[in-house]
């Protein structure tokens, strides 16, 4: 798994590639922990590289979730999500916790 973030004036994007799982989910929650840590709780997480994300990973998102929407200062919305990534979300019934756009820039516009 890679993980890259740029920042925006208003927002950080967060590019996922390859494989989320166990072994590599605290590399995930430590960048998200990271961004929001230095102040900055408006996250769009691009997943159009990724290939799988375990319950891990997901705990990870919703971890992430949870502290910037505390004090309502921000949110992580997800863009361009995998189908099968996007079933997923569903059967955990994870859908209602995140805004999920079929691209980044909408993504990004929205948040």
């Amino acid at each position: 798994m890679e993980v890259t973030t740029k920042q925006f004036k208003h927002c950080d994007l967060v590019t996922l590639t390859g494989r989320v799982d166990s072994s590599n989910s605290p590399k995930l929650s430590d960048a998200l922990d990271g961004i929001v840590n230095e102040g900055r709780y408006k996250l769009v997480l691009d997943m159009a590289a990724l290939e799988y994300m375990s319950s891990a990973g997901f705990r990870a998102l919703i971890s992430a979730q949870r502290n910037c929407k505390r004090y309502n200062r921000g949110e992580v919305v997800l863009a361009t999500v995998p189908a099968n990534i996007h079933s997923a979300l569903e059967l955990a019934g994870f859908t209602t916790l995140f805004r999920i756009f079929p691209d980044v820039t909408a993504a990004v516009g929205n948040i």
